[in-house]
Order: C-alpha cells, then sequence, then structure tokens
C-alpha cells in the first residue's frame, strides 16, 4: 500500500462504504476535503479486489487502534496491538495513527464563533489575519472576512490569493498566540450547555392547553414565520398517529389520498403500518399494502412530503374539533 496515498485511499473507502453512508461521512468535511475527495473519486477508474480490500483492512486497524488509544492512551494501544497483531504490525498502526491525530495548525478555531474572531483579528496586521484564515474552513473564513473594514477585507484577500509558504515556526508562534486570546472564550463555549431551542419548545407547547398553544403560534407567527412553520411541523409527527384512537384514524384516512397514504407508510416501523391497516376493510389494507410494494425505492423527501399532507389533514381536524391529540400525560379526559 506504499504506493497508494492517503487520497487515494479515501476515495476507495467512501466507493467501498457506499452512497448514503459516504454522504454521511462527507457531510461532516470540509468544502475543500469534499472537493478533493470526490475529484479523486472521480479519476478512480477500477478498483482490484485486493487493494480494495486493503484499504478496509487498513481502515478497521486504524478505528481498532484509536479506540485502544482513546482508552488508555498511545502506549496502552501499542501494547493492546502488539498482543493481538504482533510488534511489526502494531508498529506499521501506530505510526498511522500517529499521522491521524497530528492536527492541522489552527484547529481550536473551529470550536469558536466566526463573529467572536471577528473582534480578535480585526486590529491585527492584514499578512496575520490572511494566515489565520488560510488555516480556517471555507464557510468560517468568509463569515469573518466579511466582518472585516471593506478596504482591509480586499487588502486580506489579496495577501491569501499571493500567499505561498509560510514557515512553521511563524505559523506556530501565530497559532499560540491566539489560543491563548481565544482561551477564556473557548473554555465558556465547551463548558456551555445548550438548554433551549425548537425541540424543547415544541416539547412545551405538546404539553400545554389548546388555548395556549394558539396564543404561543400566533405570536411566533408574527415575529417570524418560518420558525412558526418549523414548530407547527414538528408538533406532530406522522409515526404520532400511533396515539390516535381508532375512530380518529378512520376519520384521517378518509381524507387522504391512497397515493399520499401509501408513500407516507414506506419505511414507517411496523406498528404505525398496522395502526393504519387495522383501520381500513379487509379489501382496502390489501389493495394499500399491493401499491406500497409496488411503489419500489422511494426518495426519503418524496415519503415526507406524503406524511406532511397526512399530518396536514390531521391538524386541520383538530382545528375543527372533529378529532383530539393527547398532549403530554397531563390530559384530563370526561366521558
Amino acid at each position: 500500500m506504499a504506493e497508494v496515498n492517503g487520497l487515494r485511499k479515501a476515495a476507495v473507502l467512501m466507493v467501498q462504504l457506499g452512497k448514503e453512508r459516504s454522504a454521511a461521512v462527507l457531510s461532516a468535511m470540509r468544502d475543500s476535503e469534499v472537493e478533493e475527495i470526490t475529484s479523486e473519486i472521480a479519476r478512480l477508474e477500477s478498483i482490484d479486489a485486493a487493494t480494495a480490500q486493503r484499504v478496509m483492512d487498513e481502515f478497521e486497524e486504524l478505528v481498532t487502534a484509536h479506540k485502544y488509544y482513546s482508552r488508555g492512551g498511545l502506549a496502552f494501544a501499542r501494547d493492546v496491538l502488539e498482543a493481538s497483531v504482533g510488534s511489526e504490525k502494531a508498529r506499521d498502526i501506530i505510526e498511522r495513527l500517529n499521522a491521524s491525530l497530528t492536527e492541522m495548525p489552527f484547529q481550536f478555531l473551529r470550536r469558536a464563533d466566526p463573529r467572536q474572531i471577528i473582534s480578535f483579528v480585526q486590529d491585527e496586521h492584514p499578512q496575520t489575519i490572511a494566515l489565520v484564515l488560510a488555516h480556517m474552513g471555507s464557510e468560517q473564513a468568509a463569515v469573518v472576512l466579511s466582518g472585516l473594514a471593506p478596504e482591509l477585507q480586499s487588502d486580506v484577500a489579496h495577501r491569501i490569493a499571493i500567499m505561498d509558504r509560510t514557515s512553521p515556526e511563524t505559523v506556530k508562534l501565530v497559532e499560540g498566540i491566539f489560543e491563548k486570546k481565544l482561551s477564556t472564550v473557548l473554555s465558556q463555549s465547551s463548558e456551555s450547555s445548550n438548554v433551549g431551542g425548537l425541540g424543547p419548545l415544541v416539547d412545551i407547547i405538546n404539553r400545554s392547553d389548546r388555548t395556549t398553544e394558539r396564543l404561543i403560534l400566533e405570536s411566533l407567527e408574527l415575529r417570524d414565520h418560518e420558525l412558526a412553520e418549523l414548530v407547527r411541523a414538528q408538533m406532530f409527527m406522522f409515526e404520532d398517529i400511533l396515539s390516535l384512537d381508532d375512530k380518529a384514524v378512520q376519520l384521517v384516512l378518509r381524507q387522504v389520498e391512497a397515493a399520499d397514504l401509501a408513500t407516507a407508510l414506506k419505511g414507517v416501523r411496523e406498528e404505525v403500518r398496522a395502526k393504519v391497516l387495522k383501520n381500513m376493510s379487509e379489501r382496502a389494507a390489501e389493495n394499500l399494502e399491493e401499491e406500497i410494494e409496488l411503489l419500489g425505492p422511494v426518495r426519503l423527501k418524496t415519503v415526507e412530503e406524503s406524511q406532511a399532507k397526512v399530518v396536514h389533514v390531521i391538524r386541520q381536524l383538530e382545528e375543527s374539533g372533529q378529532i383530539i391529540i393527547q398532549r403530554g400525560s397531563d390530559d384530563e379526559f370526561i366521558e
């Protein structure tokens, strides 16, 4: 594998992982990394089975070594690997692990808010700012650059464009200075916890009475229409149909197109499909199951759109008082 570089190995690995898994991996990478790997994938004409297997084996070895490293450090990882694969192979794996653990300069900036970085760099020399931005992710760097004064933006952009090589000593020096400056901000960021957000708000609304819910949503609508729509979309998910009683489900099914219902049920949990089918006539249930099978593979977006239509019907029926959606465990009913 000595003649196969790291980029080629990454491309081979992505191909072997398949579309869905490789897409998930690429989504966690920087734009520049995605461009490099996808370009390399495009250049892959054919991969012989032996090379593909060696790449997968090496990846597995690195993952295993990293797991041991996380448990007890490099020495522990080396000891465990030597006991399992022998000292020579363990040494090769540890060398690759060391290389993968070596961070690129300014990695600490990834934990910082770009708006905070602006306040720290705006008074620095343009060449220093250019050096910092050149080591940041493109999206994060774009936010910082756009936050600088117009005349400074053009100067920094020009310096980034003509920047060639910078000595490791200079990079290390600038990195150390900025890490020290940002240390307070970064420590506060890492110690903070998420206590708000869309999820907690939806939980609160779902446990509120109908009047309170309406007041909150109407107020949100006036402040932020898009946010109000996001909240509405999450308040009742398609699979929450399990919480409806049979009469409510039957009422919903009478107002949903058969094609939308078949698509909406594609890939859902078995108990959700069973809940729907048991509230249909035997013949209608058989027809629906046949239609679901005939659909074949369906895009996730298409399924979600059909599910949204069903949820919309449920919301309309609740608005008109024809069905009741139980909210939380504190609802009280009078027989």
